[in-house]
């Protein structure tokens, strides 16, 4: 039996749905039983919190490989850890703990967080398998349509940084194969797409599928602070978001590489493929409506 937490996250989610088609047996983590209400057929979905120990238990009955992920809150490290332990007295086998890049090299921000999960679950004795993934293909719509369709652009204090992003989907696939541990156990993957671009070549990118001119306006960090308190979004999100902006800055997510090709065994999704299925997102709200 295979676990699954995050089932209804934006990476969890598709790792559920890449598991749900390969795995004869499948269990999935949900909060709610809203969530667990709209979990896809063919996997038993059971309510759990990684901040209770005991429905961790429950969770984990007759289960022999888990992939464990956190959404970026404060709490990560204590909530995962929580998560590490249950798997150890559970007996499972092997566990996938989804970290983030950067975790090998930068002592700040999220990367930083997920490094003390990581150090935890290689000191338990559990066989494992890390990734690392860049940045998500989705965080492009869920980051910027929005002043785009209003504005036709974006801000970010990101300067000339590039990244190279992947798509949630292929870092299923290579979650889910590593679930079985064998080749994969005890490797780290630093996951990276298939083309570093800047913020300016996005732009152009974004202008070219929505049909329209779409701008990327570097502004300085402190004016993308004020706008994101201005928000309402939460100080500690904001101070984690502007240093790992810093870790791009210093060309921490330029990186490109063969690595996720050969997991996966086909063609990454391209940043192109991804802005022309998702086209519909940055287009002008007047237009649309």
């Amino acid at each position: 039996m295979i676990l699954i937490t995050g089932a209804s996250g934006t990476v969890g989610k598709a790792v559920l749905q890449e598991a749900v088609r390969k795995e004869p047996k499948v269990r999935a983590i949900y909060r709610s039983k809203e969530e667990a209400a709209k979990a896809p057929s063919g996997c038993e979905a059971v309510l759990a919190d990684y901040a209770d120990k005991q429905s961790l238990r429950r969770a984990l009955d007759g289960v022999n490989s888990v992939y464990v992920v956190c959404s970026p809150i404060p709490q990560l490290v204590e909530l995962e850890s929580n998560m590490v332990d249950a798997c150890k007295e559970a007996g499972v086998k092997h566990v996938v703990l989804n970290s983030a890049l950067g975790a090998g090299d930068y002592g700040k921000s999220f990367p930083s967080w997920h490094r003390k999960v990581e150090d935890k679950l290689k000191g338990t004795g559990v066989s494992y398998t890390i990734l690392r993934p860049n940045g998500f293909l989705q965080n492009i719509v869920t980051y910027n349509a929005s002043s785009i369709r209003a504005q036709a652009a974006f801000y970010v204090a990101m300067g000339e940084a590039k990244v190279s992003y992947l798509d949630v989907g292929d870092i299923a696939v290579v979650a889910v194969k590593a679930l079985h541990g064998g080749a994969h156990a005890g490797k780290i993957y630093e996951l990276n797409g298939p083309e570093a671009i800047s913020n300016q070549e996005l732009a152009k990118r974004i202008s070219k599928v929505a049909g329209r001119t779409v701008s990327y306006v570097d502004i300085p960090e402190s004016t993308q602070r004020d706008a994101m308190l201005g928000m309402g979004t939460p100080e500690w999100q904001v101070t984690a978001l502007l240093e790992l902006q810093q870790y791009y800055k210093q060309g921490g997510g330029a990186k490109t590489d063969g690595l996720l090709q050969s997991l996966i065994e086909r063609a990454p999704v391209t940043l192109d493929q991804y802005l022309t299925a998702n086209a519909r997102e940055f287009r002008d709200q007047a237009a649309s409506a």
